[in-house]
């Protein structure tokens, strides 16, 4: 078993700090790089993550739907395709060890119109291709049954029984302290401005100085394609496809009680509802091919679409309170697959293109990548096996701290509430700032622990919060 070690984090305001060349640096923490690294822990191997902003899971991975896929619906014989379901299995029994929060509530596949019911049968067949075979279609009345709340005019469904949901901000989180308790140093606030590769070396010049590295894992999510041209290599422009979603209140939760998804198109999977770990309901996301990568705002177009979509499917669920809007990006490609590519001649791996089953592909896709490191140059030597964590419960159906009488009797601070909307207690926000990997920000402190994400959103305890960031940063 790998040992625990020191953790090594750095920050803005810091340099880098000296030492040999690292045998392999990815660059990017979000879900994908974060499992890249986690990977790597397992190997003798002097490793760096590289991430621009202050903190891990910033980007893509923090602004998604959250759903832990099956992969029924995947082009057969992709690397996606495989990805997902190795990643499905891996993830799942990942999360069941660390307390990840993940509900099998299945999935239903909803037809709306004779067109789309005669497509259920090929996808079905789809699924077992892909080698899922517990999918079945259901007649108006079955899905009816399941789904009492449907808007009318529903012919059938797919059902798709293992699909689930997924805490997507404690994935990433607990790959990135696995990683850095395991030896893996982690640079945060650390932009790669500018690459090159000599003499079998990388030297990284970033915003905060120079590091260098044997190997170079490109999982730059967005901007993967662009870190590849410092290097030479031009094969894929990422074009960001915006996803915007509304978040209905906990009080809607009861409406609905399957991930509901229409027929696929080209453009992707289509608005959805469906339930959350946090005991929310999502209504979207959009798919808009744009051209700026930071582009994350909301329209009034888009959430209208959403309302639209939703009507059909849930109508009351626009009756309900709305608790939060956001938007994400994908990063498009305009290929149907992953993006995975050794390139021995420079030391690198790329690693783009992965979309929205990233999430749910991630520890396949990180074994998948560490297995091209020996065609890339790199022995990654044997691997060994991490030290235990257990994550942060952040999930509604599991006990939560402010109902463990035993624990509030151990420690007063679990029973003592400071976002009202979540019930997140001052023991919980203690933790997440004497953890591994504290937060910098409130956005940070609420992916840790839900904190100012509730109706309110943080109109309540956004002070208290915010003085604890601070006193934290001092």
């Amino acid at each position: 078993m790998t040992t625990a070690t020191t953790p090594t984090v750095t920050r803005a305001g810091h340099p880098l700090p000296d030492g040999p060349p690292y045998d392999v640096t990815v660059i990017g923490a979000g879900v994908v790089g974060t499992a890249i690294a986690r990977e790597l822990a397992r190997h003798p191997l002097r490793t760096a993550l590289v991430e621009a902003t202050d903190d891990i899971a910033n980007g893509t991975s923090k602004a998604n739907t959250a759903i832990l896929h099956t992969g029924f619906d995947a082009v057969p014989g992709t690397l996606e395709a495989r990805l997902v379901r190795e990643g499905q299995r891996l993830l799942a029994g990942y999360a069941d060890r660390t307390g990840i929060p993940v509900e099998r509530v299945g999935a239903l596949l909803v037809a709306w119109d004779r067109e789309q019911l005669d497509a259920l049968p090929a996808l079905l067949a789809k699924a077992e291709r892909n080698g899922y075979h517990a999918a079945r279609l259901l007649d108006a009345d079955e899905t009816a049954a399941r789904e009492p709340h449907l808007g009318p005019g529903a012919l059938g469904a797919l059902e798709i029984p293992d699909e689930a949901v997924i805490c997507p901000w404690t994935t990433p989180l607990a790959y990135a302290t696995q990683a850095v308790l395991a030896g893996v140093h982690l640079h945060l606030d650390c932009p790669v401005q500018d690459l090159a590769y000599a003499d079998g070396l990388h030297t990284l010049t970033t915003g905060r100085g120079t590091l260098r590295t044997r190997l170079l894992i490109n999982a730059a999510g967005l901007h993967a394609d662009a870190v590849d041209r410092l290097l030479g290599p031009d094969t894929f422009t990422v074009r960001p496809r915006r996803g915007q979603l509304i978040v209905f209140d906990k009080l809607a939760r009861d409406l609905v009680h399957h991930i509901l998804l229409p027929v696929p198109t080209a453009a992707g999977k289509g608005v959805l509802v469906a339930p959350t770990v946090f005991g929310n309901v999502l209504l979207g996301p959009t798919a808009e091919d744009i051209d700026d990568k930071a582009a994350t705002e909301s329209t009034a177009e888009g959430l209208a679409l959403l309302r639209e979509k939703g009507r059909r499917v849930l109508p009351r669920l626009l009756d309900e309170e709305v608790t939060a809007v956001y938007a994400g990006l994908r990063a498009a490609t305009g290929q149907e697959d992953y993006r995975i590519t050794a390139h021995p001649d420079r030391g690198l791996i790329t690693v783009g293109g992965i979309r929205s089953t990233g999430l749910t592909a991630s520890m396949a896709i990180a074994a998948y990548v560490v297995s091209l490191l020996p065609d890339a140059g790199l022995d990654p030597g044997v691997p060994g096996d991490l030290v235990p964590l257990t994550m942060p419960n952040l999930g509604e159906t599991d006990g939560r701290p402010y109902l463990d009488a035993e624990r509030i009797a151990r420690d007063p601070a679990y029973g003592t509430v400071i976002c009202h909307c979540e019930r997140v207690t001052e023991g919980e926000i203690r933790d997440a700032f004497t953890s591994t990997l504290p937060p910098r920000s409130a956005e940070g402190l609420a992916r840790r622990t839900r904190a100012g994400n509730g109706r309110c959103q943080g109109f309540h305890c956004g002070a208290a919060l915010r003085a604890r960031i601070e006193e934290a940063r001092a």
